[in-house]
Formats: C-alpha cells, structure tokens, sequence
C-alpha cells in the first residue's frame, strides 16, 4: 500500500507555531528569504510518498536552496526538517563541511531553536572512529611497549610513528587514569591539550582493525558510547566526509540508514568535491614495496612467537610469498611506468616533481596487464588475510582451540589494518584494468614522481572526475529526502554546473532566496585603473604593491585576498615596513591566532590588515568594523594543472563543449561571490569590495562574472583620457 503524506495541517501548524514562537521569544522580525526557505523545505518533504513500512516510493525527494548572506539559513532548514523529520520518525541528520559550521550547529543553534521554539527533540555530534581513543591499543601501548612496536614499523612511512620515550609513556597513562576516572570521554576534541597527529595514531582505529563486541573493552569504548547516543537521538550533526565514508561502506554502518533519514548538506556547495575525494584511489610504489617487506618480517616475527593453530598457522605462512611476488611485481611496475610516462620535472622545495595524466584516461596495455597482475596479487593476499580476521574471531568467541582470546585481541587489529591496505591496493588497480564506457565520464589516471632529499618516489593516482553518477545512486536515491543549501550554488545565474557535479534528480527543485541585505546602499564593487594584467605575474604583482598602500588606508579592518601564495608573500615583502606592520599574514599563524589578532587589533582602536589565500574566502565572519574593505588580489580561477580538472576539462571538449565557459568561468564566479560574502555579515555592515583585475572589462566573459554578483554599486574606473 502507498501513503501520500501531503503537509498537513498538524504539520503546517508545528511549524508556524515554532517559528512564530522563535522570532517572539528573541524579538526578531520575520525574514522574507527564511520563510520562503521553511515553505519550500516542507512543500519538499511533505510530497513524499511512502509504502505501509514508512519507506519512500516516490521519486527522490531532494531541494537545493541558495541562501544569501543574512538569510539566517540555519533557522530556515532547521524548523520545518525537525518537524517533517518527527513527524514521518526519521532521523535528522546535519552535515557541515567545516568544524567551524559543525561546531556553531551543535553549540549555538540547535540550543537556541530547542530553548526558543518549544519543540522537542535530542540531538548528538557524531564522529568517526579516528576521533575516539581505542582503549585495547591504549592498554596494549602501555603494556607492550615492544609488541606494539612492531605494529608502529609498519606505517613509519605514512608518518605515524613516535618514540616511546617517558614523556609519551606519562602522556598515555594520563589518558587512561583520567578515562577510568570519568574525567575524560576518550574523545580527542576534549583531551586538554593539543596532541600530535603521531601520538593519537598509535591509541585509535578503524572499522577494519576493531573488533567490536568481541573486544574486552568493548562496554567501556568511547566509540561505541557515542554510537549509543546517535541511535537515540533525533538530530545527527556531522559533517560531509563521514557521511561519504559511510555511503562507501555501503549506508547504516557509521550513520543512520540512507532509508531512514533525512538529510541537510549545510555548506552543499563542498559536497560533490568530498565525494570524488572519498572515491579516489593512490599508491606510493616504492613506500608500498617497503610496507610488505616490513609486513612479511612482522608476520614470520609473529609465527615465530606465536604457535597458531591448524589454518590460522597455515594462512599466515602463505602470505609471505604472496608478498615477496608483489614486491617483485611492484618493481617491475616502476620501470613500466617511469619508462612510458613523459614526465617534464620542476623544482618544488627541495625536490623536483613532476606529473603525467593518462590522455583520455586511456593506459596501454603493458599497462593494464600489469595492473591486472597486482590486482590479482593484492587480492589473493587480502583474501587470504580476510580467513585469517575470521579466524581470529572465531578465536575471541572461543571457538578455536590452541589460541586464547587475549591472543586474538592483540593479533586482530595488525591484521585488520594490513587487510585495509591490501584491500585499497587492490581497488586501485582495478581501476587501471577496466575499459571506461564511452556514455559515461572517463576515471582521470596519473602518476607523481618526486625526486628529493628522501629519495626517488613514483605514485599512481585514479579518480573519478564527476561525482555525480556515485552520489545519485548511494544517496539520492536511497535516502528519504534531502535538502542541499549554500550562500553559493548558483553559478553565473543557474544552477547548471552544481547539477552536473552533484548529479541531483533532474526533478528537483533548485531555488535561490535573495539575501536581505540591500548591497546597493550599503557596499560598492571598485575596479580600479590599472594597466598590468593578472595573467604576467611579476606586472601584476608591481602594480599591487603600488596600489595596496593607499587601499589599506581607507578603513579600519580589511581583508586582502590572494589567489597565489607566492604572489602573497611577494607582495607583503614589497610594502613599506611602516605598512607591514599592521599586516597579519596567514602563513604566520593559525587561522584561530590570525583572526584572535585582527580582532583584537580593532578593538584597541587600531588598523589591521589580513593577507589570506582561498581558505579566508570562505567561513570566516568578521562583521562590523572587523572587515569594512575586502581586495581581491584577481579573479579566483582555479590553478589549470589539477589533473582531476583537466580530465574533466578534456572530456568536455571531446564532446564538442566549451569547458572554458562550463567549469572555469562558473567556478571563478562562485568563489568571487564566496570572497565578496565576508564584507557583508549584517543589516547594519557597510564597505567597499576592490577587485585588482581588469579582465572583468576587458574579457568577453567579464560581464557575465559581474553580473553573477550580488548588486553591489559598481565603480569602474578609468584613466583621464581613455
């Protein structure tokens, strides 16, 4: 049987009532934009249809909103999903993309809409695994300092390995004693004091390396409390990498099932990004061979110390040839890539680098027969390791005689993390064997090469380069409703490209709410005269030390933002001392620091000028007198050598389309709206936007870009004469 569950009245009235109530008890005005936000949002979810068992027959449910700076977004989504989420019982799940949003939802928002709109509801910051401490490793480190070692060795490559010296051993113990005096969750976010990425590695895990109820610690894990928690709670705030962990792993292993939830993408604009990420494969060749060398000894090492039993013995001793016919295998892939590739090396740091992308995604075939070889050897290894984790299991529920379950504690997780890696491995090389479909976009393949003061290194990359087929078949049309929202979806007027990257239904709804925020009078968009163009670097890079002098002066708080780290710091060394020093450049500090002293700065009654790159365009909130100038070094065009891109750039035009005018010019455009969205941040901000680049007048495309900004007053300015 289908259930329409049309917005009904009941629904209707919760919302209105809760949203009346939260403007009410803070004194607010209704915002235009916020409530045409709450009505598409549950005209969306209201639509859905379901079967007798609650499950969604209708076609996805998915809306895509742009909200502009001012909208107040957060309460926009909040109130009517809470209620639609209630009222059909499904789980509500939140994903950020940066801790700096995750953080404001779980700490300020959901406090606020939960004390100010009466509603009634839980809600639980969820988390991977990596974050929570692994109590078995904790005890082992402390105990087995020797055993633990071995395991250590095995990742020193990847940079997760620290001495066991005593400050590390207090540090440990510190861990445990507060732990087993509730004075600590195991929660590294709330560990007192920064730790090291080398020191948490060694006292955390993966799904792959835990194992569950089996282990002894398991109702004491802060993991597994957490998870706890996520399951009563009606509201999950997360963020959008965990989210594409757990749709790899197939929905419900680490989050709610897709089925039953439904989901805001907060910051969406970041999310088809994450999910090509979270779909690539890589491997450092040489640093591979050198982990099942060190693999194999760590093996006989435990067979020596070790009797195992019957085929658990057995499995463990076939793996070691395994691993010495790929580390042969390996070295033959080396000579095979290095020799095929035509690499054209530049000096990066200390070492020369360079890159070579397959044309087309298309690899010979010497190449993919000896991809085909690897795979083959990687997959027989992890199969044989995957007998072995079961064994162990078995062995921790006492079902294996010869082997008590101490043992199969501390050899579970060594095996489970060389599993994982053989696993990866293997889903690397699968991607070099297949033939991509002509209907489909290509996987972008490439290699690294790297010669510096550690030695010679060749990596070998495969990615997908448009999420949008992974995202529509693992989330859209699995989960029960969907809602993605951003201050920047839109791109040069439509919502073309985020359709193409996210592979959003092509019913879905996508709907821009205009900010309130009344640009014309409150802010002006200057475009100097100048004549160096941004395209001659070192021109260019003069005419902004000339001109930043005087721009720094017209207000108390800017914000200068450079596409170019080296055309930062270029600049910055080329200003008076006098102007520099009241110049915090992001390089010098954290991001936490750099805003700490702009902010106090202007509090003294002081100048202070910020030099960032693309990481202070977006996210960070300096309203008032903290940013009344924001100059925008050039038009933010993405760096043209990112492989991933230029497959995508080259598969475009194979089809005759202009990848120039799909992708280069509709991301340029949403990363100027992101770099003019930090001047505005209330009704009351006032300021100027200084654009340094003239293409927006003398490129065919320059119109376009401008005419995708907010409606700023515009100032474009001219030498007498001309």
């Amino acid at each position: 049987m289908i259930v329409t569950v049309p917005l009904d009245d009941a629904q209707k009235q919760a919302i209105q009532k809760a949203y009346s109530a939260f403007l009410g008890n803070k004194s607010l005005r209704a915002r235009p934009g916020q409530k045409q936000m709450i009505a598409e949002i549950a005209r969306t979810l209201g639509a859905i249809q379901e079967d007798g068992e609650g499950r969604r027959v209708s076609d996805p449910a998915v809306i895509a909103i742009e909200a502009g700076t001012g909208t107040g977004k957060t309460v926009g989504y909040l109130i009517p999903s809470v209620v639609m989420a209630q009222s059909t019982e499904k789980t509500l799940v939140i994903s950020t993309a940066t801790v700096t949003l995750q953080e404001q939802v779980i700490s300020k928002d959901l406090p606020d809409i939960l004390k100010n709109t009466g509603l009634k509801f839980s809600y639980v910051l969820t988390k991977g695994r990596g974050r929570y401490a692994c109590l078995t490793k904790l005890d082992r480190l402390l105990q087995e300092e020797k055993a633990n070692a071995s395991l250590v060795e095995l990742f020193a490559e990847e940079g997760f390995s620290i001495g066991q010296d005593s400050s590390a051993r207090a540090l440990y113990q510190d861990m445990l004693e507060k732990f087993a005096a509730s004075r600590w969750s195991g929660d590294r976010d709330s560990w007192p004091d920064a730790l090291e990425d080398q020191q948490w590695r060694l006292i955390t895990t993966d799904h792959a390396q835990c194992s569950g109820r089996r282990c002894g610690y398991f109702n004491q894990c802060p993991f597994y409390k957490a998870r706890a928690d996520l399951e009563q709670a009606d509201v999950v705030v997360t963020n959008h990498d965990l989210v594409m962990a757990d749709l790899v792993l197939g929905g419900g292993a680490i989050l709610p099932p897709p089925k039953d939830a439904i989901y805001i993408f907060d910051e969406g604009h970041h999310l088809p990004d994450k999910a090509i990420n979270h779909f690539a494969c890589h491997s450092r060749l040489k640093g591979t061979a050198n982990w099942l060398e060190k693999a194999a000894k760590h093996l006989q090492k435990v067979l020596s110390q070790q009797a195992l039993p019957g085929e658990l013995g057995e499995r463990l001793e076939k793996v070691q040839p395994e691993f010495d016919a790929l580390i042969n295998a390996i070295g033959f892939t080396r000579e095979l890539l290095h020799s095929g590739a035509q690499f054209e090396p530049r000096i990066q740091g200390d070492s020369q680098v360079a890159v070579y992308r397959f044309p087309g995604g298309v690899v010979s075939d010497p190449v993919k027969a000896q991809a085909q070889v690897l795979k083959v050897g990687f997959s027989k290894a992890a199969t044989l390791l995957e007998k072995v984790c079961k064994d162990l299991n078995d062995a921790m529920d006492g079902e294996i005689q010869g082997i008590d379950r101490w043992q199969a504690e501390q050899l579970y997780p060594e095996v489970g993390a060389m599993l994982v890696r053989l696993q990866n491995q293997c889903q690397l090389w699968q991607t070099y064997t297949v033939t991509d479909s002509e209907d489909e976009p290509p996987v972008a393949r490439w290699l690294k090469w790297t010669e510096g003061p550690f030695g010679e290194e060749l990596e070998v990359f495969s990615s997908p380069i448009l999420s949008a087929s992974t995202l529509s078949t693992s989330l859209w049309y699995q989960c029960y409703g969907a809602v993605v929202t951003s201050a920047t979806l839109a791109s040069l007027g439509n919502f073309n490209r985020f359709r193409m990257r996210s592979g959003i239904p092509a019913e879905s709804r996508c709907v821009v709410v205009p900010s309130p925020f009344i640009h014309r009078d409150a802010a002006s968009l200057v475009v100097p005269a100048m004549d160096a163009d941004p395209r001659q670097a070192d021109e260019h890079t003069d005419a902004l030390i000339e001109l930043i002098p005087e721009l720094l002066q017209q207000q108390q708080g800017t914000l200068t933002l450079f596409s170019s780290r080296r055309q930062m710091q270029d600049v910055y060394a080329g200003l008076p001392t006098s102007i520099q020093e009241n110049i915090l450049v992001q390089d010098d500090y954290s991001r936490q620091e750099l805003l700490k002293r702009h902010r106090e700065a202007i509090d003294e009654g002081k100048s202070s000028a910020l030099f960032g790159l693309a990481s202070l365009a977006e996210g960070i909130d300096l309203p008032g007198n903290y940013c009344e100038h924001v100059i925008i070094a050039r038009i933010p065009f993405a760096v043209p050598d990112d492989p991933v891109e230029a497959a995508l750039a080259e598969w475009l035009e194979k089809q005759g389309r202009n990848p120039f005018m799909e992708m280069t010019v509709p991301d340029a455009a949403t990363r100027l709206i992101q770099a003019c969205g930090r001047l505005l941040r209330t009704e009351k901000d006032t300021g100027q936007i200084t654009l340094l680049d003239r293409r927006v007048v003398t490129q065919r495309y320059g119109q376009m870009i401008l005419d995708s900004l907010p409606p700023f007053a515009r100032r474009i300015e001219h030498y007498l004469g001309v």
